[in-house]
């Protein structure tokens, strides 16, 4: 009797994830599936699929009150913005990501701005350290990993040295990427007077749903005058020998200027839908600081609350508009259909596409998924360079012209589920300052042969494929 029950509750959920996968999935390679997975893994299948497979974009059934909360808020912010201004941009190319950025973000362009590129974790923790010192009135950080070490170390000493100053201090961490945040650790912060929030909190009834949806983003602003957005976290693994990896390479932008406030106004977004608290009507939270600076840039945030895969589209856009060259510096590289395709289309077209890529990761899932693309895109003539190091920066620039540094790694994950900030950059001198750097990194690596890469050993080839099944999990 309890076998026929069992078997009446697994047909009941596999034909309610059946339906939500037919009606609701985007690709009909994931939805098979998913709709096997449900099938063949009793109860278990139908978990995961509520878990990682679910379209928030699509079911309403799922969309979380704090999902919800967190679009209302958005939706408010957007309607005060200003129209785009393309006058500034050169070319059809800087014109086309301009408006695809500001019709799904509002996003503007952001002029006259003073960009400083950071090379590695020591740079980037020197600037930010800096800036904290100098801070007067306020200081708001938002990392997706704030791990324990003697870089978080350094950073409350300073923010409790600021605090007897009485500069306000808000810090934001994802749940996920910061399991090693100790509550001592957290508890300190609050003492001496440092607002600290979870965003994507572990709690009770929205758990399994907010489990596969993290913020990824790094962030730092000071005063509204200084700000920081790229790759790096706030970890030892920057400036530490680790006995696999190495020293983690990152890229990292400082940034002063109107772009500053750009950024600012995901921080703020971000605090509502933790806190509920609304800084937005603050002068002091949204007063522009004016800068002398040359460069034009446009902030595109992103993340499973809004309507299209903006970072994915961004980074589609740069693929497809790219007339001489496309440079790629990622830490995983394990690209949807469409952006594989726009990488193989680009390279048979004659446009020189050029990936540099870390030999081995923190995950050897994504290792190996990684290593499952290679074939087909070196058979189309891209060009693959592998680096021994460990390089977390996430990069692409274009015809040594238009470039983008920020949080977002070429996989599902950060195009579908994360929330994920990347800063496009107009502005010829700061591009090939980062080409000048990739093309240092990309001569000490190295590079890939076709038919060297196919006598690989069959394990390695069967690990590559199983991997790459999994990989929209990662």
């Amino acid at each position: 009797m309890i076998y026929y029950v069992l078997g009446c509750l697994h047909l009941i959920l596999f034909c309610w994830a059946f339906y939500n996968i037919l009606y609701f999935g985007v690709k009909p390679s994931k939805s098979l599936s998913w709709i096997l997975i449900a099938l063949f893994f009793p109860f278990l299948g139908v978990f995961c699929f509520v878990i990682f497979g679910i379209n928030r974009r699509k079911i309403k059934f799922f969309e979380l009150k704090e999902t919800k909360k967190r679009k209302d808020f958005i939706q408010k912010s957007i309607k005060s913005k200003k129209d785009l201004d393309k006058n500034s941009l050169k070319g059809i190319k800087q014109k086309k990501i301009a408006q695809l950025i500001y019709s799904n973000t509002k996003a503007n362009v952001e002029e006259r701005n003073e960009v400083i590129l950071l090379k590695n974790g020591k740079e980037t923790f020197t600037a930010l350290f800096n800036a904290i010192k100098n801070a007067k009135k306020f200081i708001h950080l938002q990392y997706f990993i704030f791990e324990e070490g003697e870089i978080l170390d350094k950073i409350i000493k300073l923010l409790e040295e600021k605090r007897k100053e009485n500069v306000e201090v808000r810090i934001l961490y994802d749940s996920f990427g910061s399991t090693s945040l100790q509550k001592t650790t957290k508890q300190k912060l609050k003492n001496i007077g440092v607002e600290i929030y979870p965003e994507t909190p572990f709690k009770y009834g929205s758990f399994i749903f907010s489990l596969n949806f993290r913020n990824h983003r790094k962030i730092a602003i000071i005063d509204n005058e200084i700000g920081f957005t790229g790759g790096v976290n706030i970890s030892d693994e920057y400036i530490t020998e680790d006995t696999s990896l190495g020293i983690w390479q990152d890229a990292h932008l400082q940034i002063k200027g109107s772009g500053v406030n750009a950024i600012h106004s995901t921080f703020l977004n971000d605090f509502y839908y933790a806190t509920l608290k609304d800084l937005t009507n603050t002068k002091k939270y949204t007063s522009e600081f004016k800068s002398s600076g040359n460069t034009k840039l446009q902030i595109v945030s992103s993340g499973p609350d809004y309507e299209q895969s903006v970072v994915m589209q961004q980074y589609l856009s740069f693929i497809n508009l790219a007339e001489k060259s496309i440079c790629v510096l990622n830490p995983y590289f394990v690209p949807t259909f469409s952006i594989l395709e726009a990488f193989k289309i680009a390279a048979l077209s004659g446009v020189e596409v050029t990936l540099l890529l870390p030999k081995k990761t923190d995950s050897k899932i994504a290792t190996y998924s990684m290593y499952s693309y290679f074939e087909s895109l070196l058979k189309a003539g891209v060009q693959i360079y592998l680096r021994d190091d460990f390089s977390h920066s996430k990069v692409i620039f274009i015809d040594d012209e238009i470039a983008s540094v920020g949080s977002t790694n070429f996989d599902c994950r950060s195009f579908e589920h994360n929330y994920e900030l990347n800063a496009i950059l107009y502005d010829e001198k700061i591009t090939n300052e980062i080409k000048k750097e990739f093309d240092e990194r990309k001569n000490k690596a190295n590079h890939i042969n076709l038919k060297t890469f196919r006598k690989r050993a069959i394990k390695q080839k069967t690990l590559e494929r199983l991997c790459r099944f999994l990989s929209p999990l990662l």
